[in-house]
């Protein structure tokens, strides 16, 4: 138990981080929002580069680099979109009285071309790290995709806990396509799969004693904790915005002079919660 505890505090760790950093870099303007973005960007060609001599590193280490190279890929996948890079061909509000099907169709087209390059780098990951015994790397941004499209649909259904106040002033009219409601049937489907598939890896990593099969479990358990913790948080408060504080404080003004509000959808290494 001893070794969960120490992953999960690992994960929890860098996903409090990546999120404040992103919090923070939407509040600084476009200037340091360009430098981060060149600078995501180097890394995950990096990481990239060096992803299919990571897939042959059957170590801990291994392990916990390949978790590393997921997050920095799923971090700049979350950028593109938060920064306006790749977004869709749609970016004004949900008409008025839209039927569910038609504000479905007009949300997807919101962020179309980005949900096409996010199932484009996820195939990439998988391609590229091929056969090889550490798919911690895939793992990782795999769990992440599959639980982002978890918490946007829930968002379509409806959840009770979401403040538009945090999107950018640049992404207020999703919003629009959101609904607010105090429980949705796919949400108890969300958590349990999420839950089970956790408490599955945890049981595999505890039942081995392989050092690498006993991280890589534990770091994609750890992170799918995480992912049904973000769920909890889109039906319940739990102040978890004071968690961000730091990143959330007055800023000066960004040089486009539009509004830096904070994003709650970026949340870590984030599941991201956006429409």
């Amino acid at each position: 138990m001893i070794d969960y505890l120490l992953a999960l505090a690992t994960v929890t760790l860098a996903w409090w981080i990546s999120t404040g950093l992103v919090l923070l870099l939407n509040r600084l303007g476009a200037q340091w929002q360009r430098a981060s973005m060149l600078a995501v960007t180097v890394l995950v060609v990096l990481s990239l580069i060096y992803l299919p001599g990571r897939s042959e590193d059957r170590s801990a280490a291994g392990a916990l680099l390949g978790f590393g190279q997921g997050l920095v890929i799923w971090a700049w996948l979350e950028m593109t979109y938060l920064m306006g890079v790749i977004t869709g061909p749609r970016n004004t509000p949900c008409p008025a009285g839209a039927s569910t099907a038609r504000r479905f169709w007009l949300g997807l087209q919101t962020s179309l071309y980005h949900e096409i390059s996010v199932i484009a780098m996820v195939g990439l990951v998988v391609l590229i790290a091929g056969d090889g015994p550490n798919q911690v790397a895939a793992a990782t941004c795999i769990s992440l995709w599959l639980m982002r499209w978890s918490a946007k649909l829930n968002l379509f259904l409806g959840v009770r806990n979401y403040n538009s106040d945090w999107f950018p002033s640049h992404l207020q009219y999703l919003d629009s396509y959101t609904r607010r409601a105090s429980m949705n049937l796919l949400f108890p489907l969300s958590v349990t799969i999420g839950t089970g598939a956790a408490v599955v890896l945890l049981a595999q990593a505890m039942a081995t004693v392989d050092p690498f099969l006993r991280s890589a479990n534990l770091l994609v358990s750890a992170l799918l904790s995480l992912a049904v913790l973000e769920h909890w948080f889109l039906m319940y408060p739990f102040g978890e915005s004071a968690l961000w504080r730091w990143a959330l404080s007055p800023t000066p003004a960004s040089d486009s002079g539009k509004s830096d509000s904070a994003v709650k959808n970026v949340q870590g290494m984030q599941l991201t919660k956006h429409p």
